[in-house]
């Protein structure tokens, strides 16, 4: 999150940042967000929540459904960071693609 910011302030890119993992997440974002990109992209399947949880658990994550309520109950298993540009999404950091942002 802190390189994401930074190259953000570095293209003089006006931010808003949501610490979902403090403040939580709305049903609602969470839909938007599914209805413009497959939902499997917003699980962070590499973080230490996705680990920790139960095979169960994972193995029961097969639709966008299912994935939001993991996503709710599991603040952290949302993929950071997620910048809303210009009305489209950019999930994870990408450095070319941030470079070109103004």
């Amino acid at each position: 999150m802190q390189k994401a910011m930074e190259m953000l302030k570095n293209q003089n890119v006006s931010f808003d940042f949501n610490d979902y993992k403090k403040s939580g997440i709305s049903p609602e974002k969470i839909n938007q967000w599914f209805s413009q990109e497959n939902w499997e992209k917003f699980i962070n399947k590499n973080g230490t929540t996705y680990k920790k949880l139960s095979d169960e658990e994972k193995a029961a994550v097969t639709n966008a459904a299912s994935a939001k309520a993991l996503m709710l109950k599991y603040n952290s298993l949302i993929k950071r960071p997620i910048l809303e540009y210009n009305n489209r999404l950019i999930i994870g950091l990408d450095d070319t693609v941030y470079i070109t942002l103004k």
